[in-house]
């Protein structure tokens, strides 16, 4: 039995932080993460997404040589380490190449979303890496699409939180974390307290992990949040299959299946036999003469690939092709709608050497268009 491993076991650790106008957000994550959080998960990277104006705050209070907090953390707590936190871990926002200094209009939360999405795919790529995700900071809007994002992307070993910390210490302007030699700060009221009497814990959100849903094609954060978004909507749509032989094109409810010739020529032949109330067959019993004929009117003039696979089947169904067929179909499928595939795959039916496969699409969800045969 594989021994999977723990998120703090990963040999990278990724501290993933949104900030607005509160740097300290990242010293407070990262100080419940490494002293209060058991086991606790040291990163051994962080990175920030943020605004311009977020951006110089966050370099001016955490990474300046004079004072900066996050370096002052890592004196006080030298079990944390050096992670790598630096200018280069500090990802600003931008819309059209240009970095957004705050994020107010639809198109500038559009663009946040693209970026935070982008970002977060980026780093659950990586297999040896475990990301610990902080919504706590930024706009609202930033913390609901870095959650949204983790949501669509995030594996078992990844986590999401919130940092908590106690009043009147929360968001208050000099307090970045307890330190061990406890300060004393003063409150807009004009009250003295003591950081000794802080508390910073970390609520962590369970999320439902969606991944297993998206498209192959999209796992690399390579589409749009709200094209992301809506690929995985799709997965739960009613199913319909539209298949266009002139065009030669195949739907999938909303999403289009790219399918060379003869691939959507057996898609067509599964299609047609489900059309006519009979869909699992097995490569013995398999109708070649009709899938025959849809390849022919697929391929059109190009005789010769025809030929080819004619004469392949002159003696009947060949098991190889049957089942290659099936497999380059259905991973096609797989890649290009994720979940959402599942309606459109083969079912198996019966127990082997007597298995039958056939699509379980209703023929009112099925709509050929394009052939006499259809």
């Amino acid at each position: 039995m594989v021994q999977l491993l723990q998120p703090h076991e990963y040999p990278r650790r990724i501290l993933l932080c949104v900030t607005g106008m509160s740097p300290q957000i990242v010293t407070e994550t990262l100080y419940a993460l490494a002293v209060t959080k058991t086991p606790p998960f040291l990163p051994t990277e962080i990175h920030l997404l943020t605004t311009v104006d977020g951006a110089r705050l966050a370099k001016a209070a955490l990474l300046h040589p004079d004072g900066g907090h996050f370096h002052a953390l890592l004196k006080d707590q030298p079990k944390i380490g050096f992670p790598r936190f630096d200018e280069d871990c500090i990802h600003i926002i931008r819309h059209n190449q240009q970095k957004l200094a705050d994020i107010r209009t639809s198109v500038e939360n559009a663009a946040a979303a693209d970026t935070i999405m982008a970002l977060v795919a980026q780093f659950t790529t990586d297999a040896d890496a475990a990301l610990h995700v902080s919504i706590a900071g930024g706009r609202k809007t930033m913390g609901f699409y870095l959650g949204y994002a983790f949501s669509l992307f995030a594996r078992q070993q990844d986590n999401l939180s919130h940092v908590l910390v106690s009043s009147p210490f929360e968001g208050h302007p000099d307090f970045f974390y307890p330190p061990r030699q406890p300060r004393r700060l003063v409150t807009r009221n004009g009250y003295h307290v003591d950081t000794a009497e802080a508390e910073v814990t970390l609520a962590e959100i369970p999320v439902v992990r969606l991944r297993h849903g998206l498209p192959t094609a999209f796992i690399n954060g390579q589409a749009g949040f709200g094209e992301t978004v809506a690929a995985l909507q799709q997965s739960f749509a009613p199913p319909h299959l539209l298949i266009d032989l002139e065009q030669r094109s195949v739907m999938c409810g909303a999403i289009a299946v790219a399918l060379k010739p003869q691939l959507l020529a057996w898609l067509t032949w599964w299609a047609m036999l489900a059309k006519r109330k009979q869909p699992e067959t097995t490569w013995r019993e398999a109708d070649v003469k009709l899938f025959l004929d849809i390849y022919r009117f697929v391929i059109g003039i190009d005789a010769f690939n025809y030929e080819k696979t004619a004469e392949l089947l002159s003696n009947g169904m060949e098991k190889e092709f049957f089942q290659t067929k099936n497999s380059k179909m259905e991973r096609t499928l797989k890649n290009t709608l994720g979940l959402a595939a599942t309606p459109y795959l083969l079912v198996a039916v019966g127990k082997r050497p007597h298995t039958r496969r056939g699509l379980s699409l209703s023929p009112d969800n099925i709509t050929i268009i394009g052939a006499s045969f259809a």
